[in-house]
């Protein structure tokens, strides 16, 4: 497992280092990022230009200028928040995912709408390459990058890019995955980063050899479809990994209860019971009006939410969804065998590799306490949980069940 987190995006960053005090920012990423003294967010996933979740329009690419790359607009925010997570957590590991190539590549001539021009496809390669060296330059190590956010969804008021399989297969095939390879940048390429309900995207673009070989990964989001997919997908390339790049809590569910009961089992166990080596919620933070943001999601919500006006934090049901495994599931760990009972209990468990401790998560979606027994090797306990309950219990062999 490379572990569990949310996205840094710049309405997060901005939040952080603009609308806190020092004592609160420093207070909020410990308690984010920390492994001793915090929750211990392992991965984090960063925008490459602007998003939904920025408050401007953006590249990194002057249309007057093609050579010119310029990371200005992420050196006050997003560059200081991630490098003290890493401060906080060295094993933390950093996806980016475009959400448009510069609008001057593209058949829009917009970063709104439109598709990558063929003319272009080495100039937006040579572009992520230097994202990655850029960001790098910076302290900040570029673990993985996606080769478009929702490629299969053009937005009409925020950042956006159309490109099917067989556009991605050609992109990474004949652009990207040589040009990273040429320049030996240790960075892995995640395919799709959509929904689970259109498998044959990914499936197709990794049916072109030349493209397959330069793909890690593929990348899931939690919009549409079910999560059961992700095996379909790793049945077919098994030596691809399996990632859930995005999902977001928002205020369309506004119950606790039923928030707690669908995120456990659909992201913490659904998704790692389906192959995922990571898990990373939408936006880490934003604010009382579901902010700052240019369009798309009014109402999404983050995992924590920051008072524009006093920098109080409020903890939102994501972060004790993310809790439950990111504070006992270190990173390395592996995923093990385990049953659920017929009396409505799910559960996934880990081995943690760097001491050896089992990390069980149970949720109850019943809505009726349960009793039940936990059975690992020769030691037996009971236990009740409580209707719509999680609960995470961890044990050593050499030790007490806490």
């Amino acid at each position: 497992m490379a572990g569990f987190g949310a996205s840094i995006t710049d309405s997060t960053a901005w939040l952080i280092q603009r609308r806190m005090t020092a004592r609160q920012r420093a207070t909020l990423l410990r308690d984010l990022f920390s492994r001793t003294d915090g929750i211990g967010l392992s991965v984090t996933r960063l925008t490459i230009g602007a998003s939904d979740f920025s408050r401007t329009h953006y590249s990194y690419s002057a249309p007057d200028d093609a050579t010119l790359f310029d990371l200005r607009a992420v050196r006050r925010d997003v560059l200081p928040t991630v490098l003290a997570a890493r401060r906080l957590n060295p094993g933390l590991t950093v996806i980016a995912s475009p959400w448009s190539a510069p609008a001057w590549m593209k058949t829009s001539q917009s970063l709104v709408t439109g598709s990558l021009l063929p003319a272009h496809y080495e100039a937006f390669a040579q572009y992520l390459r230097d994202y990655v060296v850029g960001m790098g330059s910076k302290g900040v190590r570029i673990d993985a990058l996606t080769i478009q956010n929702e490629p299969h969804f053009e937005p009409a008021n925020y950042p956006g890019m159309r490109m099917t399989p067989r556009e991605r297969a050609a992109f990474v095939g004949r652009h990207l995955g040589p040009l990273l390879e040429h320049d030996k940048l240790d960075v892995e390429i995640l395919e799709w980063d959509h929904n689970w309900n259109e498998p044959d995207s990914p499936l197709a673009m990794l049916a072109d050899p030349v493209a397959a070989r330069y793909v890690d990964g593929i990348a899931w989001h939690c919009y549409g479809g079910d999560v059961s997919v992700q095996s379909q997908v790793h049945a077919a390339f098994p030596e691809k990994s399996t990632w859930m790049t995005e999902c977001s809590g928002g205020e369309w569910d506004a119950q606790w209860g039923s928030s707690l009961a669908w995120m456990t089992r659909t992201l913490i166990i659904g998704a790692t019971r389906n192959w995922a080596r990571g898990v990373v919620l939408w936006n880490l933070a934003l604010d009382e009006k579901s902010g700052p943001h240019l369009g798309g999601c009014g109402d999404c919500r983050g995992v924590v939410t920051i008072n524009q006006r006093t920098g109080q934090v409020t903890r939102n049901v994501e972060y004790y969804v993310l809790a439950h495994a990111s504070r006992f599931v270190h990173v390395d760990a592996r995923r093990i065998g385990s049953d659920s009972s017929p009396g409505g209990l799910e559960s996934v468990a880990f081995r943690n590799e760097d001491d050896g401790s089992i990390a069980l998560i149970v949720l109850n979606g019943r809505d009726t306490p349960q009793d039940f027994a936990v059975q690992a090797g020769a030691r037996v306990f009971d236990m009740r949980l409580s209707a719509g309950a999680v609960a995470t219990v961890t044990w050593r062999d050499d030790t007490s069940v806490e």
